[in-house]
């Protein structure tokens, strides 16, 4: 039947009840357009948040971890900040060292009035560095504070004049420092005012600042700069700071120098019998200055040593003939970071430049020490303080109480008294001096084998001290072969002299050790060395044989005295090689790893197994590579979170003077430089500092730390020299090892820094990376040995790979160094990063991967990785490997309980989204055919439809 019939049968069909019918409610007809613009719309939501899940949402880490903020008004932050605080306070008022004191001018009375003289005494005042050692000064306790805060009163016209006329320096950003001297002329200070000084009090205090910073060293000539003149160094007295104090010396009976400065100065000066005391009182940190009244009014008896040596003419040292820029001029590199050109990184091509350590083992006071020794300069003409010198308000009998040698340890116990008539702090000194043969293994005359510090002790009171190292600690490490066929630390036979000293130069007492034959640390003589995991054996030979370098001898001192290197040179064709043709990635044949695996593991389930445990393989076959890409790829100040194994996304930050979140945009307290840390010479105290370092970090949702600085002060002009501790490599270790065990037994992990050889700012990012050549021997016992004693003794679980290339290898590329020396020697297990690669492409994370480098502190790295590495089993085993030291280095950390999971968080916010879209496509799919149903039942019953027949119903 015609659908027009069935409909006007419908219409003439008489009422079944009679009367009008009653109008039934129309329903309409659901439309085609939009249930096709709803199933569009539905593909696309969920076309959308797929995408976010797959690939936006691993980003959302960043956001996580840069947009959160720590709420530093809480009573717990409060209460760990005061804790670093107070802390700070008392590292400085053990750093401060009394440099002179005259006829007993210090103490002043705590209650005197001063004059204090300086344009740096209030704005300009250092209190740490720039860069990643920076802080928020905004609430330090000022100099001035400080002195009130200790009851000294000082002179208002005095503070008044300078808060007028003295110029501040510049903001040079986060990276840079501005060297320009801002000392007064003395045409600013009128007569009335000094005249009113002097009859303010008889005593003037006299403040000179210097400053050190990351990206830059400080200038060995002042004319590009104001406040100086051409031919002097930022190191010494400018003209208008010599004015100053010989007016100070012309007008007041008492002339005090306080030393603002983390770098040794020329300080010949002080020597002028007009010049009472001087005390040099580093970088204070937040509250130090507190403590610089204190010892200034004798409330703290000062008990700082110095950490390097202080000669009268810097350019007295060996290294001071290589430093700074130096350039192969037939050699050119690029800069392809994403920020190049930023801060101190420079961008596109340029020459390539390079460092000579010339002077082998010769640094500081083993080169003044040594030279003295044999008669090559004039100690007492050449060195002014020497390395470990200090003074006090007190006096000090130290003697050797009792000595013992087993042929394994050397152990000192020091008998301790306080002679005098204040309390006090002594430091103990132990150093050995090992037989020398001319032209053989070279040898510091003197080296420091161990030291201690006393407890405060009463007038009167004695303490026995005991100091110890080890007769493989007294090796010298031979890499010229002359002793073994691959290289090794040898003891050599003979006397070794065993000496009490106050410093590095004045013996108080000496006892003997013999050692009865040569003793090779080789596996063809006498196995390795007892604290070693492998035999140590010659592993940079390419960097120890250099370009043409020269090394310092001691058998020949003025044939091989460096003269200053030249400002640009050819790079032999061997080298020019290396540097433009790194070698290729090559895989070996490996079995391909297993992904995705299911074993219900997460990573706090592997805290507290060792490294080796069999778990470890089944927690990493659970990850994904893209998990394990996305790890090692992004790290710029903090971690990506892994959903197959339960890690979160965690923060990570500078740094080394306090927490610095540059990224997240907040700040810890400024704790004292490591310099001045160093300068305490109190381990005990450097692992308190670590200890509150780390509680204020967790309350601040910090996991790890870019801290702390372990490299060494190869030169006075080094810039980061705050940043790190020393001279001296044992030193250096001691401490920074204290500090570590003190972080990580607080639950935080910490990226000892920069390994290794990280010396110089200048151009140590630039063209690819400074070119450092060194021989081994000086990277075994001077640059390398403070990580080694962190790893040895406080087991260290996370290190930062420098910039610089190792010869011409980069750093984070160096297999020698992070697997074979790292690893396999020394035996760490954990974590390395690289320094900062947003604004300098120093590696290749291809390469660095392979060679034992596990996290990129930068982001999009992972976009680098190439086929070598996402498409074989050799490059997925590198991932794997780099995954398990991260995963190692948290799992053994509070990290599970600071961190965050953004990117989970957006996934599970993908889902849900994609959840609700179907429900909700579910719910008018429903909807939608409910109405159908009606409509076409309306319309059969109107007679405008046929119905629906089934398959048996006749047509």
């Amino acid at each position: 039947m015609a659908e027009k019939d069935v409909r006007s049968r419908a219409a003439a069909a008489p009422l079944a009840s009679g009367g009008e019918p009653k109008p039934a409610k129309q329903v309409k007809r659901p439309k085609r357009v939009l249930f096709v613009l709803m199933i569009a719309l539905s593909v696309l939501v969920v076309g959308v948040t797929g995408v976010v899940g797959v690939v936006v949402s691993p980003y959302f880490d960043l956001a996580t971890t840069f947009m959160t903020k720590p709420d530093m008004s809480s009573k717990s932050v409060k209460k760990a900040s005061a804790a670093t605080r107070a802390v700070t306070e008392q590292v400085e008022g053990e750093a401060i060292v009394l440099l002179k004191n005259q006829d007993g001018a210090l103490p002043l009375s705590s209650t005197g009035k001063v004059n204090v003289f300086g344009s740096t005494a209030d704005n300009n005042f250092s209190y740490g560095g720039t860069g990643s050692g920076s802080g928020d000064a905004s609430k330090n306790v000022t100099l001035y504070q400080g002195l009130k805060n200790a009851g000294l009163k000082l002179n208002p016209e005095l503070v008044k004049f300078y808060q007028k006329s003295a110029k501040s320096s510049k903001d040079m950003g986060r990276v840079g420092t501005d060297w320009n001297l801002y000392e007064l002329p003395q045409a600013k200070y009128d007569q009335k005012l000094i005249d009113n000084a002097k009859s303010y009090s008889d005593t003037a205090l006299v403040v000179l600042t210097r400053k050190g910073g990351e990206g830059f060293d400080l200038p060995t000539d002042m004319a590009s700069y104001k406040g100086s003149e051409a031919g002097r160094s930022y190191l010494q007295l400018t003209p208008n700071e010599e004015d100053l104090l010989a007016m100070a010396k012309a007008n007041f009976k008492k002339v005090v120098v306080v030393l603002n400065s983390p770098n040794t100065m020329e300080l010949g000066f002080l020597n002028d019998p007009k010049i009472q005391a001087a005390i040099w009182v580093g970088t204070p940190g937040s509250t130090g200055c507190n403590a610089i009244g204190k010892v200034l009014t004798g409330a703290v008896n000062p008990s700082g040593r110095t950490v390097d040596t202080f000669a009268y003419d810097l350019k007295s040292a060996p290294s001071y003939y290589n430093f700074g820029a130096h350039d192969y001029s037939n050699v050119k590199h690029g800069n392809n970071a994403l920020f190049a050109g930023t801060g101190d990184a420079t961008s596109g091509k340029e020459n390539v430049h390079w460092v000579d350590y010339a002077e082998g083992i010769y640094v500081g006071y083993r080169y003044y020490e040594t030279a003295a020794a044999d008669g090559y300069i004039d100690y007492s003409k050449t060195v002014q303080f020497p390395f470990g010198y200090g003074l006090s308000y007190t006096s000090f009998d130290e003697k050797i109480k009792d000595f013992s040698d087993d042929g394994t340890n050397v152990t000192m116990t020091v008998s301790v008294t306080n002679a005098g008539k204040v309390s006090g702090k002594d430091v103990v000194e132990g150093y050995y001096s090992a037989p020398y043969t001319k032209g053989g293994i070279e040898k510091s005359a003197v080296v420091l084998g161990g030291f201690a510090k006393t407890k405060l002790l009463e007038p009167g009171e004695t303490q026995d001290v005991k100091i110890s190292w080890t007769h493989e600690d007294m090796a010298s490490y031979d890499y010229t072969h002359a002793k073994s066929e691959k290289g090794a630390y040898v003891l050599e036979a003979g006397d070794y002299q065993v000496s009490l000293r106050r410093n590095s130069h004045d013996v108080v007492d000496t006892r003997t050790v013999h050692v009865d034959r040569d003793y090779v640390f080789d596996d063809a003589h006498d196995g390795k060395r007892a604290s070693d995991k492998q035999t140590a054996t010659n592993e940079f030979d390419d960097v120890s044989n250099g370009d043409g370098i020269t090394y310092l001898s001691r058998a020949d001192w003025k044939g091989t005295f460096p003269t200053m290197a030249p400002a640009t040179k050819k790079a032999s064709a061997a080298v020019k090689d290396a540097l433009d043709n790194p070698a290729a990635i090559k895989n070996p044949k490996v079995n391909d790893v297993t992904y995705g695996a299911k074993n219900g593991l997460e990573l706090k389930d592997m805290k507290g197994l060792s490294y080796d445990d069999k778990k470890w393989d089944k927690l990493l076959d659970q990850m994904t590579l893209k998990e394990q890409k996305m790890l090692v790829g992004n790290a710029g100040w903090m971690t990506f979170s892994a959903k197959s194994v339960g890690k979160p996304a965690v923060v990570e930050c500078d740094g080394p003077n306090g927490l610095n979140n540059i990224m997240a945009g907040y700040n810890g307290t400024q704790l004292a430089g490591q310099s001045t840390l160093g300068m305490t010479w109190n381990a005990r105290l450097a692992q308190k500092v670590g200890e509150l370092f780390a509680k204020e970090a967790h309350e601040l949702k910090v996991a790890g730390l870019y801290a702390p600085g372990a490299d060494c002060h190869r030169s006075a002009f080094g810039g980061r020299n705050y940043e790190y501790v020393s001279e001296d490599g044992l030193l250096t270790g001691k401490i920074v090892a204290a500090e570590v065990r003190g972080i990580q037994d607080n639950g935080v992990y910490c990226y000892l820094k920069h390994f290794a050889l990280n010396d110089q700012e200048t151009h140590r990012c630039d063209a690819g990376g400074l070119v450092t050549w060194a021989n081994e021997q000086a990277m075994r016992e001077i640059y390398l040995k403070p990580f080694e004693i962190a790893v040895k003794e406080a087991h260290c679980r996370a290190m930062m790979s420098s910039y610089n290339k190792l010869g011409t290898t980069p750093a984070a590329e160096s297999y020698a160094l992070l697997t074979k020396v790292l690893r396999g020697e020394w035996g760490f297990r954990g974590s390395v990063v690289t320094d900062c690669i947003l604004a300098a492409d120093t590696t290749d994370i291809n390469r660095g991967l392979r060679a034992g480098n596990d996290l990129y502190l930068s982001f999009l790295q992972n976009t680098k990785l190439t086929k070598d590495t996402l498409d074989t089993p050799a490059g997925h085993q590198a991932l794997r490997r780099a995954a398990h030291n991260v995963l190692y280095t948290e799992a053994n950390s509070d990290a599970a309980s600071v961190g965050m999971y953004g990117q989970a968080a957006a996934i599970t916010a993908a889902e849900i989204v994609d959840a609700a879209v179907i429900a909700l496509l579910a719910t008018y799919f429903v909807r939608r055919h409910k109405k159908m149903v009606k409509w076409r039942a309306q319309e059969v019953a109107a007679g405008r439809l046929e119905p629906k027949r089934g398959k048996g119903d006749a047509k």
